[in-house]
C-alpha cells in the first residue's frame, strides 16, 4: 500500500513547522501513513523518517558549494525512493533550493503525486524568474506572507495564503510567570537580550560582537542586565565561553524573555519576526564572509531595500538593519543605543511591530496548511 504523504524538511525551521503540520493532519486522519525526511520534532510525532534532516543543514553559498556532492547523492536518493513507492502527495517545506528541484524532477518522471510546496521561496529576493519554474513543477503552493500569492498566476498554480505559522505558537504560548526566579532575575529588571542564532556558524560570526556592543551598552546604563538566549542545548558550551559570566537563558524561556526585554540584538532569521510579534525593539545583525556578500550582490543579485524579515513585511525599516560589511562595532553601538536613549524611537518601533501583527491577520497556519494538503489528495 503507497503512503498518503512524503514529507521533506531539510532544516531547524522546517523540522519546527513540519512538527505542527503533522500534528494537524493526524488530529484530522489519525492512520495517515506519513513518511519522508525530518528533525527530531518530526521523529517524536512518529513520521517515518528514510533520512535524517540534520544531514542536509547547510549555510551561506560557499558552505553549499563544498555540501554539493552529498547534497546530489541524497536528492537522488530522496527522489527514487518517491518514485519506487508513490504516496499521493508529496510535501516540501522550505529549503527552496533542494525542493523546488525535486518537485521539477517529480514533474519530468511524470509522478502521479500531488506536488505541494509549503512556506513559499523568496522569490521578491531572487528574482521572478523563478516564478514560472515553479508554476510548472507544483500543483499547490502555500504561503506565510500574506503578499506572496499574487506574485503567482492563478491559471497556473493555486497559491494560497494560509497565515504566519508564529501567529499561532505564540498565541498558543503558555507564559511561565516565574521563569525569572530561576535565574535571579528581578520582576522590574530592564534587559537587554541576545538572540545569536539557531546555527552554529552563524552564532560564531555574531554573538562575540554582539557580546561586545551590548556590554558597552550597559556601561552607559549600569542597570541593565544582558541576557544571551540559547537556541538549543547543544550550543551552551560555546555560549559559556563566549559569555563569561554573563546570564544564558534556556531554550524553554526563549519567549519568557523576548516578553521580558527592553531591547534585543538578534541574528537575522526567523527570531527577529518573533521579536516583532512580542513588540521588542530589536537591532538585526548578519555577519557573512567577504565571499558569500560578493555571490549574493554580484552572482546572484541579491539586492532588496531591507533583508530582514519584518522590514520586508513592512516595507520599510521597522529594526535597524546591519548585515555584511555594514555590521560594525561603532554602528551596532548606536543603533542600540538609541533605543536606549529615545523613547520616541521605542515608541515608534513598538507601533510599528502592532501593525504587522494586525497585517499577517489570526489564521492558524499548520491548521490551514493541513486542510490544504488534504483536499489536494
Amino acid at each position: 500500500m503507497s503512503d498518503d504523504l512524503f514529507i521533506f524538511a531539510g532544516e531547524v525551521s522546517g523540522d519546527l513547522h513540519g512538527e505542527k503540520l503533522l500534528k494537524e493532519l493526524y488530529a484530522v486522519y489519525p492512520d495517515l501513513k506519513i513518511r519522508g525526511v525530518g528533525g527530531p520534532k518530526m521523529r517524536a510525532v512518529g513520521m517515518e523518517c528514510i533520512m535524517p534532516m540534520e544531514e542536509f543543514q547547510v549555510m551561506g553559498f560557499t558552505d553549499i558549494l563544498s555540501s554539493l556532492p552529498k547534497l546530489i547523492k541524497q536528492f537522488k536518493i530522496i527522489k527514487k525512493d518517491i518514485l519506487t513507492h508513490p504516496p499521493k502527495g508529496v510535501v516540501t517545506i522550505d529549503y527552496p533550493g533542494f525542493n523546488l528541484r525535486l518537485a521539477n524532477a517529480l514533474r519530468q518522471k511524470n509522478s502521479p503525486a500531488k506536488r505541494i510546496h509549503y512556506i513559499c521561496p523568496t522569490v521578491w529576493a531572487w528574482g521572478k524568474r523563478r516564478i514560472p519554474k515553479m508554476e510548472s513543477s507544483l500543483d499547490r503552493l502555500l504561503t506565510i506572507l500574506p503578499f506572496e500569492p499574487d506574485l503567482f498566476s492563478k491559471h497556473q498554480v493555486d497559491a494560497t495564503y494560509v497565515g504566519h505559522p508564529l501567529i499561532a505558537r505564540i498565541n498558543g504560548h503558555q507564559y511561565d510567570p516565574s521563569w525569572n526566579q530561576a535565574y535571579g532575575v528581578e520582576n522590574e529588571q530592564q534587559i537587554l537580550s541576545i538572540y545569536p542564532g539557531s546555527r552554529k556558524k552563524e552564532l560564531l560570526r555574531n554573538l562575540p560582537l554582539q557580546i561586545k556592543v551590548a556590554k558597552q551598552i550597559q556601561k552607559g546604563h549600569p542597570d541593565l542586565l544582558i541576557a544571551i538566549s540559547c537556541s538549543d542545548e547543544k550550543f551552551l558550551p560555546i555560549l559559556e565561553k563566549e559569555a563569561g559570566d554573563l546570564l544564558i537563558i534556556r531554550q524553554k524561556h526563549s519567549y519568557e524573555l523576548m516578553r521580558a526585554s527592553h531591547l534585543a540584538i538578534a541574528t537575522s532569521g526567523t527570531v527577529t519576526l518573533e521579536l516583532a510579534l512580542h513588540q521588542i525593539p530589536t537591532v538585526v545583525t548578519f555577519a557573512i564572509n567577504p565571499l558569500d556578500v560578493f555571490l549574493a550582490q554580484h552572482i546572484f543579485r541579491i539586492n532588496l531595500p531591507h533583508y530582514a524579515l519584518p522590514n520586508i513585511l513592512y516595507h520599510g525599516e521597522l529594526f535597524p538593519e546591519l548585515f555584511g560589511p555594514n555590521l560594525t562595532e561603532d554602528a551596532l553601538y548606536k543603533k542600540g543605543n538609541d533605543f536606549m536613549l529615545s523613547e520616541y524611537k521605542r515608541l515608534e518601533c513598538i507601533e510599528g511591530c502592532k501593525r504587522l501583527k494586525n497585517q499577517l491577520g489570526k489564521q492558524d497556519a499548520s491548521k490551514e496548511a493541513a486542510r490544504a494538503i488534504l483536499e489536494s489528495i
